[in-house]
């Protein structure tokens, strides 16, 4: 094989590679079409020819689909000249413009559609990955820091407090899992309704510390969307668990307010009679960050007679 051959067919062989084959056949297809109308004069011929700019504008890019839609214009332009019908083929070239526009809008739509389901897949993900991180940095950072203390305390030989410590990490350790539990149920698709959940978790509640714990819903109740319903939920457990730790012997009140536009979530207690665990709000820290991702506030603090957690979202 010659040199002036060989650079020929490589030539050819990287023209093919840069137009797919059905470029390549949606273009003979075109002519063809055009080539049958000059003999048939219509018939088969439109069939073929509709169709083939139509797979063109929905398969292939702009840069591939418009020069066959230029070839069948010029085409049929030159077809009608010779033949003397160029009004029956402008209408026939209007026609094909407009499949080509329609075929080209549903590609169009098809890919806007597409691309909001990978936003969506995405946002699912971050909220998943959210959900586990507050769990785990809120569990499992307090677990180390217990087990730290532990291991001094039991260099300096002092074993009770040592022990206290280890107690502490596995209630951390059981919390952690509940919470864990609770998570992937709310992470479900058939979650309980705001309200049912808000009432198991204060029965929850008076089943782990003897005190009582009540619930107020005021307004008219409808679901919220799934990140705000996990949000006021998350809100509440974490509450509830920091009255637990920090006003032990303190009963508590869960009021849910449905308002237009809005929710309103307050979870009250008075001060507790018994001294509480020392420690940071950390668990507030994650549902204030969570609050704001939602467009919400969550405040907390003392009051009069206790301490408040208000957590306001839009609904």
């Amino acid at each position: 094989m010659s040199a002036t051959a060989a650079t020929s067919r490589l030539s050819a062989l990287a023209i093919t590679s840069r137009v797919p084959l059905l470029a390549i056949a949606l273009g003979a297809s075109t002519a063809f079409a055009i080539a049958l109308d000059a003999v048939a004069d219509g018939g088969p011929a439109f069939a073929v020819l509709f169709y083939s700019l139509g797979m063109a504008a929905i398969r292939l890019p702009l840069r591939q689909s418009v020069p066959i839609g230029a070839l069948a214009i010029c085409a049929l332009l030159v077809e009608g000249a010779i033949a003397g019908r160029l009004s029956r083929d402008l209408s026939l070239i209007l026609s094909l413009c407009l499949v080509f526009l329609v075929a080209y809008s549903v590609k169009e739509r098809r890919a806007a559609r597409a691309a909001e389901a990978r936003e969506a897949v995405l946002a699912e993900r971050a909220r998943i990955a959210r959900e586990i991180h507050d769990i785990l940095a809120h569990s499992l950072s307090a677990q180390l820091v217990h087990l730290e203390g532990a291991k001094l305390l039991l260099r300096a030989d002092k074993t009770e407090e040592a022990l206290d410590r280890v107690v502490r990490a596995r209630d951390l350790a059981k919390s952690g899992l509940e919470e864990a539990r609770r998570a992937v149920s709310a992470l479900r698709e058939n979650t309980p309704a705001l309200p049912q959940a808000l009432r198991t978790l204060a029965e929850d509640f008076q089943a782990a510390t003897d005190r009582a714990c009540t619930l107020h819903v005021s307004g008219t109740e409808h679901r919220l969307p799934p990140e705000t319903e996990l949000a006021l939920l998350r809100t509440a457990q974490e509450a509830l668990t920091n009255v637990r730790r920090h006003a032990p012997g303190s009963p508590a009140t869960i009021r849910l307010v449905y308002e237009p536009g809005s929710c309103d979530l307050h979870i009250t207690n008075p001060a507790g009679a018994e001294r509480g665990t020392p420690g940071g709000g950390y668990g507030l820290m994650g549902m204030r960050e969570r609050a704001e991702l939602l467009g919400g506030t969550l405040s907390a603090g003392e009051t009069t007679d206790g301490f408040r957690v208000h957590l306001r979202v839009p609904a």
